[in-house]
């Protein structure tokens, strides 16, 4: 029997327009299991999720790169690990001079920063309904004490996110992770910002094997994840690489697919 589950947020437990569905919610809370939310978001951006489904486990933001509860209204962050603050703003400089049209923007651990609202902020606030923080790059980025966990590109050009991951590897820069997410995303993270990297920590913490787990997801991002959990279940939606990774199908993010696998699965004994 599965005793811990681990679920991406974007394009596996949300819908496309960024709400966990009734059923989901019902679902969820009547689940007797413990339940992580492992996500490229940040905790802020994860807070509503969290919040409509009630969870208190620990739970896992920037696709491993901070490791935190939600105790009482307030974030106790309990694992983490950033990105450089001179890279950070190296690699935002020559993002922004090769590729000025793309959206660029920049997380800390409870705020999102970028030096213009453009169409992919707008796109991005309307989907979390968070607000980001308009400041020049290079003032935030001075700050002796600021930490970087995510630096996130928007463009819904699919040949432009390729030249700019191409220009990244080329930089071939070994502390840090680049990974797509959906079709408009990159988000650059430390190297030791990894799916996996989160599950392990709550392995550990709780003294569970990964066959007494189970993952949802849909994208590249996912993988680790996907490959570190017993059973690995990828929603409908999903590319067919992500579906090769499966033991189980589930509907789309759009049909309540965790919800339907939690229902349908008798790995997780709902009664």
């Amino acid at each position: 029997m599965i005793k811990h589950i681990f679920s991406d947020m974007d394009g596996t437990l949300l819908t496309n327009r960024g709400a966990v569905t009734p059923t989901n919610i019902k679902t969820i809370k009547n689940l007797r299991i413990p339940i992580t939310l492992v996500s490229a978001r940040s905790p802020m951006e994860m807070t509503p999720a969290i919040k409509a489904l009630g969870l208190t486990e620990t739970q896992i933001a920037f696709n491993g790169g901070l490791i935190f509860k939600r105790i009482n209204q307030k974030f106790q962050f309990l694992n983490e690990c950033s990105i450089n603050i001179e890279l950070a703003a190296s690699i935002i400089s020559a993002i922004s001079s090769n590729f000025p049209k793309v959206s660029v923007s920049y997380y800390d651990c409870t705020s999102w920063y970028t030096s213009k609202i453009d169409y992919g902020i707008k796109y991005q606030q309307k989907l979390t309904g968070q607000k980001a923080m308009v400041s020049p790059h290079n003032k935030v980025l001075q700050q002796a004490s600021f930490k970087v966990f995510k630096i996130m590109i928007i463009t819904f050009n699919a040949a432009e996110i390729l030249k700019i991951h191409d220009m990244l590897n080329q930089l071939n820069i070994a502390s840090i992770s680049i990974q797509q997410s959906g079709l408009s995303y990159l988000e650059i993270t430390s190297i030791d910002a990894q799916k996996s990297r989160g599950i392990d920590y709550i392995l550990t913490k709780e003294k569970l094997n990964p066959d007494e787990t189970a993952g949802f997801g849909d994208s590249y991002n996912d993988l680790p994840m996907l490959n570190r959990v017993g059973l690995p279940i990828v929603m409908d939606n999903a590319l067919d690489e992500i579906k090769q990774v499966a033991q189980f199908v589930t509907k789309s993010n759009e049909e309540s697919g965790v919800a339907y696998a939690l229902q349908t699965l008798p790995a997780f004994h709902i009664q």
